[in-house]
């Protein structure tokens, strides 16, 4: 299994738009309060908007808020503006983005003493750079991974297949967590239990974000996974 040289969380998800940055976020929130010095890391954001002559990484912002630390320019150093995945908007940009810069990002300095949680773009075979996927900067940090899915229909298949390219990668897979989904689910549903009784790992649900339990569903995600994960 590569070596991570500091102690984190890799967050990523079965797509895009499935809340990692929420369930993420929370997260960071729940490190904190356990005393934990949390660096964040969004290394590329795509979709970003334009805001005061610049580009704004929405995600970006919203770990760093999560962390109560400040250096958006280390969090999100790669921005673009096409709501594409990151290599493409990157060509599109004229900014060719490749894997050594998103892992140097990850790797600054201010890691090296701190508990750092890094957030992908998109599923974890989703393209980052002209030479990567998620999967391939999840593998070159060697992070334990926390797989965010949404609470549906289906996603037992997708939690499973990428269940198995983590292990392929010989990557460990911390915990998955399911979001919640604002359709109902059908009568009879129970994605957590049937994909608990498939993997060995810690399988939690996560309420809707302006639930007041999020904060503490939040707390024990972290403990669940807590002796799955490197101490500083």
């Amino acid at each position: 299994m590569p070596a991570s040289a500091c102690p984190g969380l890799f967050i990523t998800g079965t797509d895009t738009g499935i809340g990692k940055t929420v369930v993420g976020c929370a997260l960071v929130r729940a490190l904190v309060r356990q005393g934990r010095q949390v660096v964040v890391r969004k290394p590329v954001e795509s979709g970003c908007e334009r805001h005061e002559g610049g580009l704004w990484p929405a995600d970006g912002a919203r770990l760093m808020e999560a962390a109560g630390s400040r250096g958006l320019a280390r969090i999100t150093p790669h921005r673009f503006e096409h709501a594409l995945a990151p290599d493409r908007a990157a060509r599109l940009a004229d900014r060719p983005l490749y894997l050594a810069d998103l892992i140097g990002a990850c790797h600054a300095p201010d890691t090296e003493r701190s508990f750092v949680v890094v957030e992908g773009a998109g599923g974890f075979y989703s393209p980052l750079a002209e030479d990567g996927l998620n999967a391939d900067l999840a593998q070159a940090l060697g992070l334990p991974i926390v797989l965010v899915a949404p609470d549906r229909v289906g996603v037992i298949n997708h939690v499973l297949l990428i269940a198995e390219a983590i292990r392929h990668r010989n990557l460990s897979l911390a915990a998955v967590v399911l979001n919640h989904c604002e359709a109902p689910a059908p009568d009879g549903m129970d994605n957590g239990a049937d994909i608990a009784g498939r993997l060995p790992i810690p399988v939690m649900r996560f309420p809707q974000e302006s639930d007041p339990w999020s904060e503490t569903v939040a707390d024990q995600i972290v403990q669940h996974i807590s002796p799955g994960i490197h101490r500083d």
